[in-house]
């Protein structure tokens, strides 16, 4: 396979496991974070196959969807193969991978990981991420708000205090600040409507 075939195929792969997922991880997800280091990509040099390869695959096997069991190597790995990828190619993916999540705290290696990290991070937060937000929260029974409770993951806005809002100053790119920058602005504009609609 070519690197063209190779990012079709794993696009159908990515739609047909993740297209009905319920947690705000599904296949479109998934597409936006793509499309986000494509244009992140017109302004960064990095590797335009291994960053959209990882970017289509960055989910795959993440704890959030097994449990709480971290497959994303394991799996990433078996699908990859599956394709005939070379296996330089599969351990810098997989290493662009370990470097996206917010929970785990890495520290991006690459300009490759940078960009895939930013792209992820993009889609958390705005109006987007809003959505997002409490998609999750209520996939794992979390409460909308709770007034009394302001510790972590007390609820769905406390999510906005123990992550969303602390995103922008750990993007890497200087596109994705920019982009993150008006989003971070929706977000703070939200919650200020959804305080005065609590109060009332």
């Amino acid at each position: 396979m070519n690197k063209q075939d190779i990012l079709t195929a794993t696009q159908a792969y990515i739609r047909k496991t993740f297209l009905e997922e319920g947690t705000g991880h599904d296949y479109f997800h998934i597409e936006r974070v793509v499309i986000n280091a494509r244009k992140i990509l017109e302004k960064e040099n990095a590797d335009p196959f291994l960053v959209e390869l990882a970017a289509w695959v960055h989910d795959v096997g993440d704890y959030k969807l097994h449990d709480g069991v971290d497959k994303s190597k394991e799996l990433i790995t078996q699908f990859l193969q599956s394709l005939n990828v070379d296996e330089e190619t599969i351990e810098r993916v997989n290493e662009i991978v370990s470097q996206v999540s917010f929970s785990k705290g890495n520290v991006p290696t690459s300009i490759e990981a940078e960009i895939v990290q930013d792209a992820d991070r993009l889609d958390a937060i705005g109006a987007v991420g809003i959505a997002r937000c409490f998609a999750y929260g209520g996939s794992v029974g979390n409460i909308l708000y709770n007034p009394e409770d302001q510790s972590k993951n007390a609820s769905s806005v406390q999510h906005f205090y123990d992550k969303l809002f602390t995103l922008k100053e750990l993007i890497n790119t200087k596109t994705a600040k920019d982009i993150a920058e008006e989003r971070h602005a929706y977000m703070e504009n939200f919650i200020q409507q959804f305080y005065r609609e609590v109060k009332m």
